[in-house]
């Protein structure tokens, strides 16, 4: 099939020949592509939510025995790698498939076919992943799956290798995906659209695909020798046979690090979006979002191994890393500042996105600072591995991205629907989720300083900690009644929600230039030439074009 776009003859493949369920299992339409990561992450994310409730069941109390020590190592697991590799990032790579071509004025992805093939590796992953439950004995070795406990006699049965494989399928569909974002955003902008006129979501979706095809392939070869020492005999990271369990360590946060940014980067460039549309101003300072995008994808590169300051490394490695960790807060608090100074002065419309956002960048600050804290080597040492640690993690991952993941969903579900979701309805999903998101992961860092270890299925009767860990539980009952309401304002908006019509927000950016949902290839008529970073704007005041803000 040949489409005309803006002037240029590009062939697509067909799209609509299938219907029902056939329609979706051979569709190469990056917006159902993109549904298809939203609509499996979900399923996932629920796995790994019921995975997070058997946990904070088992530590409700000192000594409980609601879960083996067997079981629980398997639950934990289980929860970190779904969480990290099955929800969050395909949870991102759901909405930049569908948007990103979208904003830059194209018709799909430059290479369609691969990208269905991207989301068939990222199902079929997650399915063998998990079908270790099947077998009798899920995966037991943490997300990071340090050797030389993986290794054999130490790691009995295939759970190990279940992990290897699945999750080394699904980045295989993830470093799949990079390329193809790379390669749209480069060539296939509608004409005028420069790299400094696209918007910064697309900016910072290219800069996490840059940063994927960094990262993956250490691990990727990490998990493929890891493999092989189990199933060949090699001896890579077994120091019996002078191999190096640190060198796992290396491989794997060498991926592990930046892949915090990974997760985070175009949750950054939805916010960056719907902020500037519900203060009713442009962006302030695009050069620098953007420009701190680039800094902060460089410096990730170098900040790996304060991840290890406690394995023993060199007084001027503990340094290097301890400075590079502290200098990367620099680009990232440009961020926040610009967020903040974007809404400052304007005219600020409360929606369930805009909450969600604002809820964001609290939580985030909040994350940020416990990292810099981390960044000092002392500090580290005494909190390494305890529960502090977790509430980082979760204030940066949870917090920060499932926040601005939640602003997303308000903010673009009219344009994938064509209906509003209900706001009264939001903004309980977003009270409850975010008071029952601080009553779990706050006094974490309180339980995390007064010593209590993670990783541990159970715990003794100190003071504080049963105490402690009980409030935490009663906080993951709200949090879980929080995504039950998101789930049903979801499903009750699909059908009962009020029309949204084309560009409800009265937004800037080309997405909102089609209908909702959008049509097959998108656009049915031409695209103007782009002459600005809100080319929207432009077509609905031609009279009266902001020139000031957004050339």
């Amino acid at each position: 099939m040949t489409v005309e776009v803006t002037g240029q003859a590009r062939e697509y493949p067909r799209i609509g020949s299938a219907e029902g369920l056939l329609a979706w299992v051979t569709t190469v339409d990056h917006k159902k592509i993109g549904i298809l990561y939203l609509v499996w992450a979900a399923i996932f994310f629920l796995i790994g939510g019921i995975e997070a409730l058997l946990i904070r069941i088992q530590l409700a109390v000192p000594g409980n025995d609601f879960l083996t020590p067997a079981q629980y190592d398997q639950v934990f697991t289980m929860h970190g790698t779904t969480m990290i590799f099955l929800v969050v990032m395909p949870l991102l790579l759901g909405f930049v498939n569908y948007f990103l071509p979208l904003m830059i004025g194209a018709h799909d992805m430059a290479f369609p076919r691969l990208n269905a093939l991207s989301v068939w590796l990222f199902i079929f992953g997650g399915i063998l992943l998990n079908y270790s439950f099947l077998t009798g004995r899920a995966p037991d070795i943490g997300w990071f799956a340090y050797a030389p406990l993986t290794e054999q006699p130490f790691s009995l049965g295939h759970g190990t290798d279940y992990w290897i494989l699945g999750t080394l399928v699904s980045s295989v569909g993830s470093i799949m995906a990079a390329l193809n974002i790379i390669i749209t955003t480069l060539t296939l902008r509608v004409p005028g659209m420069t790299l400094t006129r696209i918007p910064l979501f697309v900016w910072m979706s290219m800069v996490q695909a840059f940063l994927i095809i960094y990262a993956f392939p250490p691990l990727t070869a990490a998990q493929v020798t890891l493999l092989i020492d189990r199933q060949l005999g090699a001896h890579f990271y077994d120091p019996s046979y002078n191999g190096s369990p640190i060198l796992w360590q290396h491989f794997f946060w060498f991926f592990g690090h930046p892949e915090v940014y990974i997760l985070i980067f175009p949750a950054w460039g939805a916010i960056s979006e719907l902020i500037p549309v519900f203060s009713r101003k442009p962006i302030f300072g695009y050069a620098f979002v953007a420009g701190s995008s680039v800094a902060i994808a460089f410096y990730s590169m170098t900040v790996w191994a304060h991840h290890m300051f406690a394995v023993g490394m060199t007084d001027f490695a503990n340094g290097f890393f301890a400075a590079s960790s502290m200098v990367i807060a620099i680009p990232t608090g440009v961020k926040i500042f610009n967020w903040i100074a974007t809404m400052w002065g304007g005219r600020l419309r409360m929606t369930t996105s805009m909450l969600f956002a604002i809820g964001f960048i609290s939580m985030f600050i909040m994350g940020g600072l416990t990292g810099v804290m981390l960044a000092t080597v002392p500090v580290d040492w005494q909190v390494t591995d305890t529960y502090f640690l977790v509430a980082h993690f979760h204030y940066v991952l949870f917090g920060g991205t499932f926040l601005a993941l939640m602003a997303a969903l308000y903010y673009w579900f009219p344009k994938m629907s064509g209906r509003l979701m209900n706001e009264r309805v939001g903004k309980w999903h977003f009270w409850l989720t975010l008071i029952g998101f601080n009553v779990t992961f706050f006094p974490m860092h309180i339980v995390g300083m007064m010593g209590m270890p993670r990783r541990v299925y159970t715990y003794p009767d100190l003071p504080g900690w049963g105490t402690i860990n009980f409030i935490e539980t009663i906080g993951t009952l709200i949090l879980t009644a929080g995504v039950l309401v998101g789930l049903y304002n979801l499903f009750y908006s699909l059908r009962n929600g009020e029309r949204a019509g084309d560009d409800p927000w009265d937004a800037w950016t080309l997405e909102w230039a089609t209908s909702s949902p959008p049509p097959p290839h998108n656009f049915v008529r031409p695209l103007p030439v782009v002459r600005s970073r809100r080319p929207l704007w432009d077509l609905k005041h031609p009279e009266n074009p902001d020139w000031r803000h957004h050339r």
